[in-house]
């Protein structure tokens, strides 16, 4: 059989890129390379976008609410998005199966970088009222739709391509584009609040950001599609290793394993944006330090996660990842614990906050380092494909979409205390996942 009769799914540009790369053995370390590019953008996108929602978006577009209150408005935007990924999701695996994945990731990918570079050029609430927070609001849902769509297989592509023994190290690579997402973002905000004043920031410096992304977006898009095109992709799409199968054929066949799955992370998750966006929100509302000085210890944080994101894949080549990710679970549920019995830690001390950044941002890469397709062999190779994106999907809408808002609304009622329960309950989560998956794997 020819190799370009096998990709029966592919658009005519998509063989053509096929036939033009056959001649190419494609190693895991390029395979790496492209993941971690593509995972950068679309993480650099979100990051804007929550840093924004802190520093920008009260003052823009909610400047008839109190400061608190414009924050909790524009967090609730903020997870609009990660309410769509899983739409987006379903409806992108449908473009998948009809046109191929490289139609649907060139979609996904330019609707990612428009939404995004779109809220560069909108106008606050003082010029176009309660339009401007609609328009807010469909864009943010226009990020969570293209990332649900922006997910292409090549982290599994990844996996399965490792060296032997080395899997847990190759599962870690794809991880890294969350803190390089977030050290882009932070060090762009920070470079315009310390070199802008604060009227210039908020009349046009926050969105030179934004605009970047679009161009971010499609180098990201070239990196992917270069690799969507080659032998190893169509060889594993040949034995549906990684071919969408409908939403709901998955469901009946293996709900269980998809809530499963949507739990396992949450620790993680639950993790994840207390120490990204929440913490900015808490220093701009609360205290008296500087936003943009905030972003760069923050941004020495991200680099912590990111040498704990490899570091936890060599951990886990040696004890296994789903054992990694109890471990990372249990010392999450301690730092939650410190965070309860010490609230005063994270609040008017620039000491105790910079511990509480770099201690989470070092937990966060141990954690999420291995949360990538932990459990995704529950799937068979099938359904491997679409479980995980739904899984994940799901994963983000309860441990991390509305983190921020949740968060910030009950510590500021009833003290810090509230981060430490939140983390807690993510914590909990994930060992109970871990043990009822255990369970049904003994069970089989």
């Amino acid at each position: 059989m020819s190799s370009d009769s096998a990709a029966p799914t592919s658009d005519a540009l998509e063989r053509d890129a096929h036939l033009a790369s056959t001649d190419h053995k494609v190693e895991p370390s390029e395979i790496a390379m492209g993941v971690i590019i593509g995972r950068t953008s679309e993480f650099f996108d979100f990051f804007v976008f929550g840093i924004a929602s802190v520093l920008v978006f009260p003052k823009v577009f909610f400047p008839f609410a109190d400061p608190l209150t414009a924050t909790l408005y524009a967090f609730g935007i903020f997870a609009l998005a990660f309410v769509a990924r899983p739409i987006g999701s379903v409806l992108f695996m449908e473009i998948d199966r009809r046109h191929g994945r490289g139609v649907k990731l060139t979609i996904a990918l330019f609707l990612l970088g428009f939404s995004t570079a779109a809220i560069s050029f909108l106008p606050g609430y003082d010029h176009l009222g309660v339009t401007a927070i609609v328009l807010l609001a469909a864009f943010r849902i226009g990020q969570g739709l293209a990332l649900g769509g922006a997910w292409d297989g090549l982290a599994s592509l990844l996996a399965l391509n490792a060296p032997e023994g080395r899997r847990g190290w190759y599962a870690a690579m794809p991880q890294l584009g969350a803190p390089l997402g977030f050290m882009l973002a932070s060090a762009l905000f920070s470079f315009f609040l310390a070199n802008l004043t604060p009227e210039d920031f908020l009349d046009w410096g926050w969105r030179y950001p934004f605009y970047v992304a679009f161009a971010v977006n499609v180098v990201a898009l070239f990196a992917r599609l270069r690799l969507v095109a080659t032998d190893e992709f169509v060889n594993l799409l040949q034995t549906r290793e990684l071919e969408p199968v409908p939403v709901l054929e998955l469901l009946r066949v293996h709900w269980r394993h998809v809530l499963i799955a949507a739990f396992v992370p949450l620790a993680s998750f639950a993790l994840f944006h207390l120490v990204t966006i929440f913490p900015i929100s808490w220093i701009t509302l609360f205290t008296q330090r500087s936003a943009g000085e905030f972003l760069m210890v923050q941004f020495a944080g991200a680099t912590m996660a990111a040498g704990a994101i490899l570091a936890s894949g060599l951990m886990a080549d040696q004890i296994g990842r789903r054992t990694m990710l109890a471990i990372c679970a249990g010392l999450i549920a301690l730092f939650a614990v410190g965070s309860i019995l010490a609230p005063l830690l994270f609040g008017d001390s620039m000491a105790g906050q910079t511990v509480y950044v770099v201690v989470g941002f070092g937990l966060l890469g141990l954690s999420y380092g291995q949360t990538a397709g932990a459990v995704s062999s529950n799937f068979g190779a099938r359904y491997r494909y679409t479980g995980s994106a739904l899984s994940s999907d799901l994963a983000w809408v309860v441990g991390a979409g509305f983190a921020p808002l949740v968060v910030l609304s009950l510590s500021s009622r009833y003290g810090l205390a509230c981060v430490g329960l939140y983390l807690l309950s993510g914590a909990v989560a994930t060992l109970v996942a871990l043990g009822v998956n255990k369970l049904k794997a003994r069970a089989a």
